[in-house]
């Protein structure tokens, strides 16, 4: 064979073998496809039957010391109030407290699902919950390592397994966005389990902390908030305080959330009245309005020659105060 011919024959040969091998992949990819399809219609068909289970009661569940209340799906008859039961969330099994009656479960065809209570808690996943903390903690120490061995800025808050330990969720607070990637990995080659780092703002922060507020008592988002409305600063005004941001802030740093509670009161009891530095006539002299106390219904007007303290009906006789 002349060394043209071969040199054609090596020449088919390869593309023989690409061809070959393209078809090879094909298939696979193919193949793949299909068992993925498989196991799509497999989990697809799993959280249908899920949404569409018909469980006999509905369970009202809360965790830690959290007020906020969920609901999931049982079929039991042996659980009531303050019982520790076993609950399958979207993080894994959980423990969490009955803290109402188990009601009725009404079908609603809304597509949502409902995960269900797996059980009543046993010893063993209390004594399970109790040793799950005591990793927590250790696991909380190895994380803190990691993150100033990799320069990270970010604070670290709490640690939390699930019941099972499958997973392993990191709270923290950062001011931006952090690039975590290599600390997923040095945390997975430790733990071997699913890692969660989950950032959170200053209030919530705040609230796993607790503290006390100005007012002496334990901080409204520690005690019973369980969402944060926003707080503005004209709810000081509404309520003529010193705009002393040190002074309306809490432990978090933010206004404080207490100055959402009587903002719509200051606003019903204010309607009508002047703004602060407005002119008013009061005797045929003009003076302006320097303070006012809503509270009180008294009023502080003043001019270079006079400086009055005066009740609300005295100075704006025809408004009704009488429903304030």
């Amino acid at each position: 064979m002349s060394e043209e011919n071969r040199s054609t024959e090596r020449v088919r040969n390869k593309n023989r073998g690409s061809y070959t091998n393209e078809q090879g992949k094909e298939k696979r990819n193919n193949h793949r496809i299909e068992k993925k399809t498989d196991r799509s219609d497999e989990r697809t068909q799993t959280e249908e039957e899920m949404i569409n289970h018909h469980y006999r009661f509905l369970a009202y569940v809360s965790f830690k010391e959290s007020r906020k209340i969920y609901t999931f799906g049982y079929d039991g008859e042996d659980i009531k109030v303050n019982d520790r039961v076993v609950v399958e969330t979207v993080r894994g099994q959980e423990l969490g407290t009955i803290v109402k009656e188990c009601e009725p479960f009404f079908v609603q065809n809304n597509g949502m699902e409902i995960k269900p209570v797996l059980r009543k808690a046993t010893d063993k996943d209390l004594e399970k919950e109790q040793e799950n903390i005591e990793k927590a903690k250790r696991a909380l120490t190895i994380c803190d390592e990691c993150i100033k061995m990799l320069g990270l800025d970010m604070h670290l808050i709490e640690a939390e397994y699930t019941l099972d330990c499958s997973k392993i969720i990191f709270v923290y607070v950062a001011e931006e966005r952090v690039d975590f990637r290599e600390l997923l990995k040095e945390l997975a080659s430790r733990f071997r389990c699913r890692i969660e780092l989950r950032q959170v703002g200053a209030r919530n922060k705040s609230k796993i902390i607790g503290g006390l507020g100005t007012c002496g008592m334990e901080t409204c988002c520690s005690r019973f908030l369980n969402d944060f409305d926003v707080v503005s600063i004209n709810m000081a005004k509404n309520q003529l305080l010193a705009l002393n941001i040190q002074k309306l802030s809490g432990q978090c740093g933010k206004l404080m959330c207490c100055l959402k509670y009587e903002d719509a009161q200051y606003k019903e009891m204010r309607q009508g009245l002047p703004k602060l530095n407005a002119q008013v006539e009061y005797k045929g002299k003009k003076y302006r309005v320097t303070s006012m106390n809503v509270l009180l219904q008294q009023a502080k007007i003043e001019n270079k020659e006079d400086v009055q303290f005066l009740d609300f009906k005295e100075l704006w006789p025809d408004i009704d105060f009488s429903n304030r």
